[in-house]
């Protein structure tokens, strides 16, 4: 077991718990632990993600804050909290405007959260997201995908099929992908066999 694998844990029971607490009072550095443990649980046991993220929040300032916002919002979308994650969200996007040398995905996240969702009340806001995170900023084929996945369900629902269409096309290439465009990681930030529904919908839009 590696040293710092006691707040990495995939499974959450009493035993693991007591351990993690065991380790976490002994450690100099607790807002980590915390924020990482969250992370590794905030889809399978996002009640206990959240109960962590709260002791870290309880903490006080941290430079982290916008990821570990980012990790609420998504255990808040895995029990269906979708009101709550989006604020979550936004509270990931104001952190980063405040401390812009921490940069998350939450840009990304809440876009295609609002497009895939069809939350039209949050079109104008997710498209302002896009325009600040312009695709010649991004480094990954990941990014790019969700960049064109995000503004594509937007303009189809807005009525701009051909654009729409357009750029659905590009969000396809760059989920086709299968080298990241660096030398020594190829396989790097590339979207692989994630995003099936997403996809599914990109050839839709592609199509009509």
């Amino acid at each position: 077991m590696g040293r710092d694998d006691w707040f990495r844990n995939k499974k959450w029971d009493a035993a693991t718990e007591a351990h993690f607490n065991e380790k976490l009072r002994r450690a100099r550095d607790k807002f980590q632990p915390l924020r990482i443990q969250a992370y590794h649980l905030e889809n399978t046991d996002p009640k206990a993600a959240l109960t962590l993220l709260d002791r870290y929040f309880a903490l006080g300032n941290h430079f982290d804050m916008a990821s570990a916002f980012l990790h609420q919002a998504e255990a808040r979308l895995a029990l269906g909290e979708q009101e709550e994650a989006l604020r979550s969200l936004e509270k990931a996007l104001q952190r980063e405007r405040e401390f812009p040398n921490v940069k998350t995905e939450a840009w990304s996240r809440f876009a295609l959260l609002v497009a895939e969702r069809k939350l039209d009340n949050l079109y104008d806001k997710a498209l302002q997201l896009l325009q600040e995170n312009p695709l010649s900023s991004l480094s990954f084929p990941i990014d790019a995908f969700r960049w064109n996945a995000a503004f594509a369900l937007i303009a189809d629902a807005k009525g701009q099929h051909k654009h729409a269409a357009e750029t659905a096309a590009k969000a396809l290439e760059f989920a086709a992908l299968i080298h990241s465009g660096f030398r020594y990681h190829a396989d790097v930030g590339l979207v692989g066999t994630r995003y099936d529904e997403l996809k599914h919908e990109l050839r839709r839009v592609v199509r009509s």
